[in-house]
């Protein structure tokens, strides 16, 4: 008898060549879990990755966030491959540093791509990929989201609402579509990766002093918690996961 907690079970983790999607790829994986490796621009990250993960039958596919084609291909790919699927990590998603102030930097058009992308991409993915989560009948989408979209405290004034836009899909989706689907967001503080270009480990390290755990968030930190919602959190839905050692307090 296999005692891993996610043995026989299909994950598909958006962004996952890098960062907190990665990690997230490893310990899916590790739990025994079949993973689709979902990727943009990090095509050699992901297929380095793939030929690390224990198990078999593990694929590495592009998935643009705003590319509704390839969702509705990603759906067909996996109906024919494994006939339904269980666990969804919305994991992709991107920023960049502008002052609050400088509404100048952060356009009309920069604001609607920025909120495309963290929280219409995931709606996409997620819409198309809905009925194989339901034929599941353990079906479970985590919603990588983040504090900023409680605090407003973020990389740029269109990040903070893209993510709190996601906080609040996430729960319409799990009144909507409970018991069969699960919606979880997992919510971290600054996290320990290159997500926000520019920012540094000093600049991390002088944040966390300030809060009262007094330690940065890493990605493994953020994988754990995604994974315990599929092993241990389950009859968690329309919840925020809050991983931010006491950043808000």
């Amino acid at each position: 008898m296999n005692n891993l907690k996610l043995f026989g079970q299909v994950a598909v983790v958006t962004g996952g060549s890098s960062g907190i999607g990665a990690a997230c790829v490893k310990l899916l994986a590790n739990e025994g879990a079949t993973v689709v490796i979902g990727y943009y621009r990090g095509e050699e990250r992901a297929h380095a990755l793939l030929r690390e993960l224990p198990g078999s039958g593990h694929l590495a596919v592009c998935i643009p966030l705003e590319d509704e084609a390839s969702h509705s291909a990603l759906f067909r790919q996996l109906k024919e491959a494994v006939g339904d699927l269980d666990i969804l990590v919305n994991s992709a998603g991107y920023t960049q540093r502008i002052p609050h102030a400088d509404l100048d930097a952060l356009p009309p058009a920069m604001f609607n791509s920025i909120l495309a992308a963290n929280a219409g991409g995931p709606y996409s993915i997620t819409r198309a990929l809905l009925p194989l989560l339901q034929a599941s009948g353990r079906g479970l989408v985590v919603n990588v989201s983040t504090v900023s979209a409680i605090t407003g405290l973020g990389s740029n004034i269109a990040y903070c609402a893209a993510k709190a836009a996601l906080d609040t899909m996430t729960l319409s989706l799990a009144r909507a579509f409970g018991p069969s689907v699960r919606f979880v967001c997992v919510s971290p503080a600054a996290v320990d990766t290159g997500f926000v270009e520019g920012r540094s480990r000093s600049e991390l390290e002088k944040k966390a002093a300030q809060t009262p755990l007094g330690r940065i968030v890493t990605a493994e930190d953020v994988a754990l918690a995604v994974v315990g919602c599929a092993t241990h959190l389950t009859t968690a839905t329309g919840t925020r996961i809050v991983i931010d050692g006491g950043h808000r307090l």
